[in-house]
């Protein structure tokens, strides 16, 4: 189980001692200028990171009260955002080469995920923000700077499709002198022509693969064998080189154009007197990764006539991504739309696409809500978000007791907390772990450990309890929303109200009607 035991304290400026000879060596008196005296323009740090399959990047990223930007937290130890450089309190300018400060904190997750296994970070470090801005400088062209004041296209992406007399319409050459780099020629007119695909452009993802540590036969073998139709993430040979040195991994999610098929779709359904008229269930992708599909669409209901279709999977409510939420959650999101609510959501052939491809459909959703800037009265958030309560007269959910007991990898999660405040939560929680079969879910607020309440403990304590345990771990534990729904109701939180959870639940067991 993986912790964190503190924060890193933010790097002072630092003052520069110049010798002056007219006074001498003997003199201790030497001039010193601070560096905000001297004028010198805050200097951005590119971070990589770069995770495992199951592994998480190791950070949070918060908006907080009384401080600008989005802001790095709780970088853990030997994490993957430790040894990319990241640090506690860091500012985030860039995500893959492209400016964020000013996006919506909710758009900047949903970026970072998309991202995948691979992600390039341009930061300021926080006290170097501050003084950025309190001189008056712009961010964006401060991170253009970096950059040396070059501009890189963006990626393409390209669906393309087997004909019977071009083929697929292009060949793979590999760089001269360049491991992993393969420059790509195609016919006139052909298939590939038609996708988007240029001659000249640099392949850099075929089919859910990034080719840098594929050899030029393997990445032919890979194309003979896609069958009638192959993707290709494809960019121009100077911008490739420019994100090349700058250390930036091409990704799918920087795609600025694509001829994908299956787009996702917006169902905008009324209630009727029986409901919406559909079931929701959570079940698991070929992946192992949990997804949830909208099964049994009654006829003549309000589904039926906004098109849904059974198997279709949902995406997100609202405008909200659901990818990753567990099936309860997503249940109270629709019921407390009210009489209508909006799904998004994408067929079956396209989500086994996309999930063939390890991407989200959400970035190709062509009626996707735009990013706009943040408004300054936008509340900062300073713990996991919490929905303003609609109903409070409803019956408070109950508490569950999770049951754990530590496996060869351990218990299966980390803890989170927020800066000097007791309170503890739950951070990732790994899949096919004890905290995973026993319900534990992100998020969750520690309310007992093994039997003791640690509601006003720091997380260092709260780790301390989990470690006298030993082997078996008891979590008195609450989502965020009905955590504070007892505060609201000053109902004590006890074990007595809990339902105990202990046994792993079969995999489509969770289905309600909507």
């Amino acid at each position: 189980m993986k912790h964190k035991t503190g924060f890193e304290d933010g790097m002072e400026l630092t003052q520069k001692f110049t010798f002056n000879p007219k006074v001498g060596i003997d003199n201790p008196a030497l001039v010193t200028t601070d560096e905000t005296e001297m004028g010198c323009r805050p200097v951005p740090r590119l971070c990589r990171l770069c995770r495992s399959e199951g592994e998480s990047f190791g950070f949070n990223l918060r908006m907080e009260l009384g401080c600008a930007g989005h802001v790095i937290r709780q970088v853990e130890p030997w994490s993957v955002a430790e040894r990319s450089g990241l640090r506690d309190g860091d500012r985030l300018l860039e995500i893959n080469g492209d400016f964020v400060d000013h996006m919506e904190h909710s758009k900047i997750v949903q970026k970072i995920h998309a991202s995948g296994m691979q992600v390039s970070f341009l930061v300021l470090e926080g006290s170097d923000f501050e003084r950025a801005q309190g001189q008056g400088v712009d961010l964006r062209v401060l991170a253009r700077e970096h950059s040396g004041g070059e501009q890189c296209a963006r990626p393409r992406l390209c669906y393309v499709t087997r004909d019977r007399q071009d083929g697929l319409g292009f060949t793979i050459a590999a760089v001269e002198g360049s491991k992993g780099r393969f420059s790509l020629t195609v016919t006139s007119g052909g298939p590939a022509e038609k996708a988007g695909v240029r001659t000249g452009d640099r392949l850099i993802w075929i089919n859910g693969e990034h080719v840098a540590d594929l050899t030029h036969c393997a990445l032919n073998k890979m194309v003979k064998k896609c069958g009638d139709s192959v993707t290709l993430l494809v960019l121009d040979s100077a911008s490739e080189e420019r994100y090349r040195k700058r250390g930036i991994v091409v990704v799918p999610a920087m795609a600025g154009e694509h001829n994908l098929p299956h787009q996702p779709r917006k169902l905008y359904l009324v209630k009727g007197p029986s409901g919406y008229g559909f079931r929701l269930d959570q079940e698991r992708l070929p992946s192992g990764r949990i997804a949830h599909f909208l099964r049994e669409v009654d006829p003549d209901s309000p589904a039926e006539g906004a098109g849904m279709q059974d198997g279709d999977r949902l995406l997100a409510v609202n405008g909200d991504p659901v990818e990753g939420l567990e099936h309860e959650d997503i249940v109270t999101r629709v019921r407390k739309s009210g009489r209508q609510v909006t799904l998004t959501t994408i067929d079956s052939r396209g989500s086994e696409f996309y999930s063939q491809l390890g991407l989200t459909p959400l970035l190709f959703s062509e009626d996707s809500d735009p990013v706009t800037p943040l408004q300054e009265e936008t509340p900062a958030l300073t713990a996991p978000p919490v929905e303003n309560l609609q109903e409070p007269q409803a019956p408070l959910a109950k508490p569950r007791l999770c049951h754990l007991e530590k496996g060869n990898t351990g218990f299966g999660f980390n803890l989170r907390s927020i800066l000097d405040e007791p309170s503890t939560f739950i951070g990732q929680v790994a899949q096919g772990s004890p905290a995973e079969r026993a319900e534990l879910r992100e998020g969750d607020v520690v309310v007992e450990v093994n039997g003791v309440n640690v509601e006003s403990e720091y997380i260092e304590g709260v780790v301390g309890r989990m470690e006298e345990g030993g082997s078996r771990l008891t979590l008195l534990v609450l989502g965020p929303v009905e955590y504070q729904q007892y505060k609201q109701s000053g109902t004590p939180i006890t074990a007595d109200l809990a339902v105990s959870k202990q046994v792993e639940k079969p995999e489509s067991s969770s289905k309600s009607f909507l």
